[in-house]
């Protein structure tokens, strides 16, 4: 199966103009240096700070050869990370996806780890972690990592998930699998990745974890702030009603 194996990773953004050079030089980087077949497909919501004209330098530089390492497919608007993960599903051409953030918070060096983890019992998905021994967070105040503890706790509580990290959002995927998992979930939002961990459970899938270590993000504004912890416990409370 190894062989023929081919890893789409899909980089949703808004505006990240200054950290999506370095994040796509960083995943080149360091895949060229094994035999994984990839390609990386930027999802750009219309970013207004020329994301999208940053993306297509990118294809320019990238792109040679007649092979297509970086697919542009942006969309008009702010639409949700659940839906940008459709969208570039649709694009995609590997059977495995990864999913990771644009803002340097998640670092290439550890799509092996996740890789291998995966061919060890044919995980469906397997999860990074923060919260397992080797995980960790960079770059948080102490405010920052008691509210995200203190959501984790809460979740591992009332939602019993079988995973660690319920928030966080470096994941490898079966295509189908995500395809399926997509398809189940209501959430948007902040709430949507734990949702779609809750849902691997409840659907029957397998789930096998990583530790990561998460950097805060080096350029622009976090995306974190009193509404979606508001959505988060309305989230949560809504999954353990219903899930």
């Amino acid at each position: 199966m190894g062989a023929v194996d081919k890893y789409s990773i899909l980089l949703p953004t808004y505006n990240e103009r200054e950290n999506l050079p370095i994040i796509v030089w960083l995943i080149i980087n360091y895949l060229d240096k094994t035999s994984y077949d990839y390609e990386i497909i930027i999802i750009d919501d219309g970013s207004p700070d020329g994301t999208q004209d940053v993306a297509k330098k990118l294809q320019e530089i990238y792109n040679k050869d007649g092979k297509e390492k970086i697919l542009l497919r942006p969309r008009e608007k702010k639409l949700g990370l659940g839906t940008a993960y459709v969208h570039g599903m649709k694009h995609a051409s590997g059977n495995f996806i990864f999913i990771m953030d644009a803002d340097l918070s998640h670092h290439p060096k550890f799509f092996e780890d996740f890789i291998n983890k995966q061919k060890e019992k044919d995980y469906d998905v397997v999860s990074g972690s923060r919260y397992i021994s080797g995980g960790g967070v960079y770059g948080w105040d102490l405010k920052r990592k008691l509210i995200s503890r203190g959501a984790n706790y809460l979740t591992q509580i009332l939602l019993r998930p079988g995973a660690s990290d319920l928030t966080g959002s470096f994941r490898l995927y079966k295509k189908d699998v995500l395809q399926r998992l997509v398809d189940a979930c209501v959430s948007k939002g902040y709430v949507f990745q734990m949702e779609m961990i809750v849902r691997t459970r409840a659907l029957g899938y397998s789930l096998g974890e990583v530790p990561i270590t998460f950097v805060d993000r080096v350029y622009g504004e976090s995306k974190l702030g009193g509404s979606e912890i508001f959505q988060f416990v309305k989230g949560l409370l809504f999954l353990f009603a219903t899930v």
